[in-house]
């Protein structure tokens, strides 16, 4: 095997690393189509999408029991452990970088996050059933703040790569499109996936996880 180059894998959550976005699975489980009139606001450029995101979470009321059961049933990419794997074997740096929040992404891959020293870049988040969801993003003077999403996911792929690193990234989404355009090696599926087509944005093969642990295999051989 050759020597291998310095390498660091970034994920997106929702959509990617899961099946759905908890986003989708809330509004279309949880809450009225009046609780999600924020999000036109947000589409008409009226207000950010940390802040449609903020309002529509707000409005989750279930109990907590039910909210843990629910956030267990989102599905999670059953190749994603081998990539893991492998990542660490390589002594490769994981990243899972999400515009959502990290009370669900903890509560449903704790054993992944210890096993695999994966590291979560994301807004916080706390649950109650009287007040629903608080989402709260990074301070504005953090290195990865984002006013419109509240985590700059290119900030991230920037940060890793001025410290020599070749980066892995990975998305389906809208706060994906400027960290795509600046990585290495992006893997890009849905609404992300169209951007670059539009923009002649290079992408590699995403049916599943599959796809980057062969990727990470070939390159590195």
């Amino acid at each position: 095997m050759k020597e291998m180059r310095k390498t660091a894998f970034v994920s997106d959550f929702d959509g990617t690393l899961s099946k759905e976005d908890f986003f989708n699975m809330v509004v279309d489980r949880l809450l009225t189509r009046e609780d999600i009139l924020p999000w036109q606001d947000f589409l008409a450029g009226k207000i950010t999408h940390l802040e449609a995101l903020s309002r529509i979470f707000a409005r989750v009321r279930i109990p907590q029991a039910e909210l843990d059961i629910f956030i267990q049933s989102i599905q999670i990419d059953p190749k994603a452990k081998e990539t893991f794997e492998l990542c660490k074997k390589l002594s490769i740096p994981i990243y899972i970088c999400s515009a959502g929040m990290d009370y669900y992404i903890l509560k449903r891959i704790p054993q992944y996050i210890e096993q695999y020293r994966i590291q979560i870049i994301s807004n916080k988040g706390e649950y109650s059933p009287e007040t629903g969801f608080k989402v709260t993003p990074p301070p504005a003077g953090s290195p990865f703040y984002s006013k419109s999403t509240g985590i700059a996911k290119d900030e991230l792929v920037n940060h890793l790569q001025k410290q020599g690193y070749f980066t892995i990234f990975a998305g389906d989404g809208r706060p994906d499109i400027k960290a795509a355009k600046i990585t290495d090696a992006v893997f890009a599926k849905s609404v992300l996936l169209d951007f670059c087509r539009e923009q002649n944005v290079k992408t590699l093969k995403f049916d599943d996880f599959g796809d980057i642990t062969e990727y990470i295999k070939t390159s590195n051989k």
